[in-house]
């Protein structure tokens, strides 16, 4: 249908609106020809158009012709979330060279079609797209706030995402400060021994990464550090940390296992890691600044409590990671395992140890949470132990016992083709209904029982004797607790750092110029680790190397031809530093008014709502933009049967 222009009306601007199908997901319940044709209605409008996909190529180039052709001048997008495709949006203006923040987008999928089916869901959409036009109609080009950056990382973490990523950056010619709470380097992975799915070394890996960071002329590496105070924004943040000697009885562990190795500072020692200095004797203060930062804080196995699969109450139970330590120190002849002197025959590996906890099935964890998250590592990991004890000591037995086996990603389900293939026994158990391990009555016996009700076999119960039990715990997030408070960093329900969007935006957070690399974000193995490590790298370098970096200005504006200094903003500002009251001479006078810093404004508007003066906007949503679709939600003119 041919489109009919329309004179520019009193708000200004021609605007185009644009509604999306989105596949079904939108026109599956709205009537989206009938919401273009209300569209039209709109004083300001002169086009409106649907199109199957208008995030797809053909649905852009829709709106970069009609801006270019100038029939639009700005631009409404009736489509999902902002969240999803605003700044898609926003880079299609760019590209036909109008100013991105002309731009509005109304949400049909989330707010309409998702919630309300019948004629009441394309009444509403009616009145979403036009109060967005409304407000588009009082749009004003805008500029993006330049901010200039400091040429240096920050990576706080040194485990083989943080040494990867500070590899990665000093790579790239940029200066690169890594810290590492702990005196290695290496973090969980020189935990291990050999890593799933093809059993390359611990070592080899970390060695080689670690040797690589402290060689570099770019990097510099603090360990036995703790981060005291934090400030700042993107260019410019500023770190105090304090060097001091750790405590804790793994530390104490690791030192003596270094001082029996033999092995000297920068070298590889097994289920320890790198040590790159020595420890400080005295706390020691530095200040530090950079322009971004890389949080590679890693993870922690899950430590099962006393008496969860017999663990801490029969010493034959022990978790995974306790196992490949015990299995490392195993002699390599013999057809039968032996460990600490005790030959193990059976072997029963359990998964799901401490992942895929159900309320109101599983007992909370000591800190009242429930790991509800798969763990995802867990059954190669697993599985790679079940091939090693078969392939190399025949004569011991191996029984797996799993809910689901979720052997993800290249190289991973050959494992479990693999350990069948090895007479590995298997054994099915519902949630709810885990396996329970207890002593075994028969003293002639090994001396564990491990009874399940097997779906493999219809429900049938069974009682498998070993001399072991491995549990196969899942991954924690380490508590970086203050850290996240001084940093004011999201934590999803998990408690992993959460990404501002998995797919678009999956290495950064809300919080601009911050970056997460590895486990502290989701549990991953080591390639995935060292993938997000790369990504983060890139995402900093790219705000490095420029030298600056350009931020939305969504942020507040004081006029002060209104502000009378009352300060109310002040006190209401959600944002420390970003609002504060300034000495400054009017009509002759010394007086106190507010000034913003838009870099650390955080467009909340909370100051706007308490100005008694009205002097304080959030531009691009400005009172008199709300005013205007107030109105138009309102309104019965230009919504006919809406």
């Amino acid at each position: 249908m041919a489109e009919k222009k329309k004179p520019d009306s009193a708000n200004g601007g021609k605007v185009g609106v644009y509604v999306c199908h989105c596949g079904g997901n939108i026109s599956d319940a709205v009537d989206v020809e009938k919401v273009c044709e209300q569209a039209r209605q709109v004083p300001g409008v002169v086009v409106a158009r649907a199109n199957m996909f208008m995030c797809s190529d053909p649905g852009q180039e829709m709106i970069i012709e009609d801006l270019k052709s100038g029939l639009v001048d700005k631009v409404v997008v009736a489509s999902c979330s902002p969240s999803l495709h605003e700044t898609t949006f926003r880079n299609v203006m760019t590209r036909a060279g109008a100013n991105p923040y002309v731009y509005e987008q109304a949400n049909l999928r989330e707010q309409v079609s998702w919630v309300h089916h019948g004629p009441e869901a394309t009444a509403k959409a009616s009145r979403l797209v036009a109060a967005a036009a409304a407000k588009a109609g009082k749009l004003k080009p805008l500029d993006p706030i330049r901010v200039e950056v400091q040429g240096r990382a920050v990576v706080i973490g040194g485990g083989v995402a943080g040494l990867k990523s500070a590899l990665e950056l000093a790579e790239r010619g940029l200066s690169v400060i890594l810290l590492e709470k702990s005196p290695f380097l290496g973090g969980q992975v020189a935990q291990l021994s050999r890593l799933a799915p093809v059993g390359e070394t611990a070592g080899a890996i970390i060695g080689e990464l670690a040797d690589a960071v402290l060689k570099h002329p770019a990097i510099t590496v603090h360990t036995c550090v703790q981060v005291e105070a934090f400030e700042g924004y993107i260019g410019n943040f500023k770190l105090r940390v304090v060097r001091r000697a750790p405590a804790g009885e793994a530390y104490a562990d690791q030192l003596a296992r270094l001082s029996r190795s033999g092995l000297g500072l920068g070298e590889f020692v097994p289920f320890v890691g790198v040590m790159p200095a020595l420890i400080p004797e005295s706390p020691e203060e530095v200040d530090l600044e950079a322009g971004v930062i890389v949080l590679a804080t890693g993870m922690r196995p899950y430590q099962p409590r006393q008496g969860e699969y017999g663990y801490k109450k029969f010493p034959q139970v022990v978790t995974l990671p306790e196992f490949n330590r015990l299995l490392a120190a195993a002699a390599v002849e013999g057809d039968t395992l032996v460990l600490e002197g005790r030959p193990i025959r059976r072997a029963a590996l359990i998964h799901c140890v401490g992942s895929r906890q159900i309320p109101g099935v599983h007992e909370e964890n000591p800190g009242g949470y429930l790991n509800e998250y798969c763990s995802r590592t867990c059954c190669g990991a697993t599985l790679y132990a079940a091939n090693f004890i078969r392939e190399n000591y025949p004569q011991t037995r191996v029984f797996d016992f799993y809910r689901d086996i979720r052997a993800y990603g290249r190289g991973q389900e050959e494992l479990y083709t693999q350990a069948a293939a090895n007479q590995t026994v298997f054994f099915r158990f519902e949630a709810g209904e885990e396996p329970q391990v207890m002593q075994n009555p028969d003293p002639k016996g090994p001396p564990l029982l491990v009874q399940v009700k097997d779906v493999l076999t219809f429900g049938e119960e069974l009682a498998v004797p070993v001399d072991l039990v491995v549990l196969a715990v899942g991954q924690e997030p380490n508590n970086i607790g203050g850290l996240v408070e001084k940093m004011k960093i999201p934590v999803g329900a998990d408690r992993f750092l959460q990404e501002v969007h998995p797919k678009l935006r999956p290495v950064e957070v809300s919080v601009a110029g911050i970056f997460l690399a590895g486990t502290c974000q989701a549990p991953f193995d080591v390639g995935e680790s060292c993938a997000a490590a790369g990504a983060a790298a890139v995402k900093a370098a790219a705000i490095l190397t420029q030298g600056y970096v350009e931020l939305d200005p969504f942020v507040a504006e004081v006029d002060l031809s209104k502000c009378k200094g009352t300060g109310k903003c002040v006190e209401a500002c959600l944002a420390d530093g970003a609002l504060e009251m300034v000495e400054m001479e009017v009509d002759g006078q010394k007086v106190q008014r507010a000034r913003v810093n838009p870099v650390l404004c955080i467009g909340c508007g909370a100051c706007v709502a308490v100005c008694p003066e009205n002097a304080i906007n959030v531009q691009g949503w400005t009172l008199k933009q709300f005013e205007s679709m107030v109105d138009m939600i309102v309104s019965d003119e230009y919504l006919e049967g809406a």
